[in-house]
């Protein structure tokens, strides 16, 4: 992981402006920039510590849960329930920012609408 804050760390601190939808002591959500689905959220924890979602599996579960209820939660307000959830998982598998993030997609899906 870089020295330098993440560009999620920045929206966390309101460094850099983002819609959020979204916020706890822990987690926080907002639109995508660059939507790839009528709906687009990320779901990001507010710690850094964690690249992926494999780390945060492994360093803490119970995080994780919660980022996937808010995803859930958020999805029910967005979606009406119907989403895909999706953690990119190393560059090669187009995760761009190395800080866990879930992506929401939700809206009329076609196959293929990925995340970064």
């Amino acid at each position: 992981m870089s020295d330098s804050p993440s560009i999620f760390t920045k929206i966390i601190a309101r460094e850099i402006p983002a819609d959020i939808v979204f916020e706890s002591d822990s987690v926080i959500a907002f639109r995508d920039i660059a939507p790839q689905a009528p709906v687009h959220l990320l779901v990001v924890p507010k710690t850094e510590e964690f690249a992926n979602v494999a780390e945060l599996a492994v360093g803490n579960p119970s995080l994780l849960a919660e980022l996937v209820a808010v995803a859930q939660q958020l999805a029910m307000e967005h979606t009406g329930g119907q989403f895909r959830l999706i953690f990119n998982t190393g560059e090669n598998a187009g995760q761009t920012v190395f800080h866990v993030h879930a992506h929401v997609l939700g809206g009329n899906l076609e196959e293929g609408t990925l995340g970064h």
